[in-house]
Formats: C-alpha cells, sequence, structure tokens
C-alpha cells in the first residue's frame, strides 16, 4: 500500500504528521507492505504550513494514476467571526481556514482529486477540513463523510451526506473528524489495508487507544435518536 499525503499552501501541520507518523510505523511493522511520501499537487517543493511558518517538503508530484491511499490535511489559520464574509482574509498572513481550503480550487488539486477518485485503486482520505476540498470541488456529493465539528454545515452544505462520528468509511472515500483524528484514521487505513495485528502494534507504540466507532453505511438505521 502506497500512501501519498497531500501539503497545499496553508496545511495543518498535525492533519499531516499525525497520519504520516502512523503509516511510516506501520511500514516498519510491515515491512513491504506500506510506504509513504509527501506531495504536492506542483510537484516537488517546499510548502508552508498554516501553523507559525512551519514548512514540510514534497518529494513529488500528486500521482492520481498511482493504487494506494491519497490522504488530505485540512487548513490551520483562524476559524473566523461571526459575520465574517467567506473567502476575505482580515488582513495579510491573517487567513481563515476557509479561505485557505478555498485557495486550493485554483490550482490543479481539484483536477487531480477527480482523477483519483475516478480510480478504482485509490482511496481518498481526509483528516479534518481535509474532506472540504473535494466537498467543495463538487466530488463528494451523496457522499458519506465527516470533517472537524465546526464545518460540519459546509460539508452538508456542499451535498455531502455529513455524519457526526470520528472516522467514517465511505468504501474508496475515509474520512477523519478533528485534527487529531489523524492517529485515529492512519491506524483505521493500517487495519483496513495491512491488518489489525499491524495496527494494533502501532497503536501499543503510539501508547494511543482509537476514539469511537467507524462509521458505515451498514446495518439496521436506528430509531428514537
Amino acid at each position: 500500500m502506497h500512501a501519498q499525503i497531500v501539503l497545499f499552501d496553508g496545511f495543518d501541520p498535525l492533519d499531516v504528521v499525525a497520519p504520516f507518523e502512523v503509516l511510516c510505523a506501520g511500514a516498519t511493522a510491515a515491512p513491504g507492505a506500506v510506504s509513504v511520501e509527501l506531495v504536492s499537487a506542483e510537484g516537488p517543493r517546499e510548502v508552508v504550513s498554516g501553523t507559525n511558518g512551519l514548512a514540510l517538503r514534497a518529494t513529488a508530484a500528486l500521482d492520481p494514476g498511482r493504487a494506494g491511499l491519497i490522504v488530505l490535511p485540512g487548513a490551520a489559520g483562524r476559524v473566523g467571526e461571526p459575520g465574517e464574509t467567506p473567502g476575505e482574509d482580515s488582513a495579510a498572513g491573517d487567513e481563515t481556514i476557509p479561505v485557505l481550503l478555498g485557495r486550493t480550487l485554483a490550482t490543479e488539486l481539484p483536477a487531480l482529486l477527480t482523477a483519483a477518485m475516478e480510480n478504482p485503486e485509490v482511496t481518498v482520505a481526509a483528516v479534518c477540513g481535509g474532506s472540504l476540498v473535494p466537498a467543495m470541488a463538487g466530488l463528494l456529493e451523496g457522499r458519506h463523510a465527516t470533517t472537524h465539528h465546526m464545518g460540519l454545515d459546509l460539508l452538508d452544505a456542499t451535498g455531502v451526506h455529513a455524519v457526526n462520528a470520528r472516522v467514517v468509511d465511505d468504501g474508496d472515500l475515509v474520512t477523519g473528524a478533528g485534527v487529531t483524528s489523524g492517529l485515529d484514521l492512519g491506524l483505521y487505513l493500517l487495519e483496513r489495508e495491512v491488518g489489525p495485528r499491524i495496527a494494533h502494534a502501532v497503536e501499543e507504540l503510539f501508547a494511543h487507544e482509537r476514539r469511537g466507532t467507524v462509521w458505515k453505511a451498514e446495518g439496521p438505521v436506528p430509531v428514537g435518536f
């Protein structure tokens, strides 16, 4: 299983580093079964996050034709004030999260994600606000997904069936909720794609117990809730 973790300007570092470390640990625990790289839509470059100028290096261009996982992080920035016009910065260098996520729509990322989602050998995963990128690009209409709890209404407005769960598995689309859910998402992807023994070994190594139920559109529909 090869994982491409996408960097874009303003990304949230923890959304990247949490699944990156989990998947790298999985690669150590299962030699030859997992590989991981940081990519961007533009190719190899230094990419500045939205947290205090921290930068990470993308070593390759995102390849939607390569089988495996593509993992999208959310953005780090201001949440925005009530009544603030979405898409407008209040000051230079003081961007809101919707602005940072919206800027990805003007890059090659939506086209690359379109190709990836048409590839039956690719699973697209997202952490926190990362699910809003393909959602705002019109790629998730009718799908089940989650995001940070403050973005669930926006996700729903794009035609997505927003689910308030820690991790949502919708087949070739797997999404995580708040920023720390990158750990849970990474561990679940290891369990799903490589096996529960590997996921459990990494869980023990990280001294982290996964939270919540992985939601799937399966089983009876609950009533009275």
